[in-house]
């Protein structure tokens, strides 16, 4: 990893703020509904939200900017996740907080789809799922550092504080893009709109879509209401939530970097195996989030697992595209 290109620490600081915005929100679910007096399964849907956003917002922003120069691309969706957090931070209701979330999730969707394509052309072919789980890895250590500052944060002074350090986040990310990344970047051939949503009728391209929501649905509802679970029924306090999303974020961290190296030679093989570890856990997790001790070695578990996969999806995703979709690989990457 000391060996990649700088370029690609640039991707990571800014997917670092990117991955404390997605995830910081599972540690103030609580608080968030009883600040803004909704009921929590209300407050799930600004997780929901995001996930649309990402989901149908990025293809088109991507097809609508695939003329524009890479770096400046990267260094202008910095400036929009800025404007989403601080809109968050000053949100005075909930329909306003729902929009700001969209609002960044464009900018994370068009991120990762460019900067998976970035980082896997940085590298020689041999290198390419390491160097993005390089990128990938400021998720896993947002998981770890970010998410549970943010948490404490929003416990101590306010969920809107939590939001505004995120936008001072996105400003050093917005920094070492400017200054780390070269200013000529590769860029596939321009594609139309129609090209892009092409995508949707490749059925490799869908299978590979189909994995991913497939194999990271379970997981990320239970992540979703990790900090309720742990509280109503687990039994611990909520001062202890900061605590366990660090030892869910070390296993993240643990996952990620091992999903890289298995999945360099053979990916199809290692997500096949690791999807089924996955189920396995998520099973147990039924059975173990009555106990203490044993949740905790069940989240280890699962938190590893859950990006383990990461990078040899996002690999095979660009591979596919390439393919079968050579003109669309950025909006493809979207899909994961």
């Amino acid at each position: 990893m000391l060996l990649m290109p700088i370029a690609l620490y640039a991707l990571t600081i800014a997917a670092y703020a990117i991955g404390t915005t997605e995830f910081v929100i599972v540690g103030l679910l609580p608080t968030v509904a009883s600040d803004l007096q909704i009921t929590l399964p209300l407050a799930g849907l600004i997780v929901s939200v995001y996930a649309l956003g990402v989901t149908f917002g990025a293809p088109v922003l991507t097809a609508l900017t695939g003329r524009l120069n890479r770096k400046p691309l990267l260094i202008a969706l910095m400036v929009l996740f800025i404007a989403g957090n601080s809109l968050a931070a000053i949100s005075p209701s909930y329909p306003v907080l729902l929009f700001a979330r969209v609002l960044t999730a464009f900018a994370h969707g068009v991120f990762f789809s460019l900067g998976s394509t970035i980082a896997a052309d940085l590298v020689p072919e041999n290198r390419r799922a390491s160097a993005i789980a390089l990128m990938f890895m400021g998720l896993t250590v947002a998981i770890v550092t970010g998410v549970p500052l943010g948490t404490w944060i929003g416990q101590q002074w306010g969920w809107r504080a939590t939001f505004a350090a995120v936008g001072v986040l996105g400003a050093i990310a917005c920094i070492a893009l400017a200054v780390l990344l070269p200013s000529r970047l590769h860029k596939a051939p321009v594609a139309s709109l129609t090209a892009q949503v092409r995508v949707l009728t490749s059925g490799p391209l869908l299978l590979v879509f189909g994995m991913t929501a497939l194999g990271y649905g379970g997981t990320f509802v239970a992540f979703t209401y990790l900090a309720t679970i742990l509280e109503t029924v687990t039994g611990f306090a909520a001062s202890d939530v900061s605590l366990i999303l660090i030892l869910y974020g070390v296993a993240i961290a643990a996952g990620n970097l091992s999903g890289g190296f298995f999945a360099n030679r053979h990916p199809v093989r290692a997500l096949a195996w690791l999807f089924s570890a996955q189920a396995v856990i998520l099973a147990l997790f039924s059975l173990t989030q009555h106990a203490s001790i044993p949740t905790l070695m069940t989240l280890a578990a699962l938190g590893f697992l859950s990006f383990a996969s990461v990078p040899g999806l996002q690999l095979y995703v660009v591979k596919q595209a390439q393919q079968f979709r050579p003109g669309a690989v950025d909006t493809a990457s979207v899909g994961k």
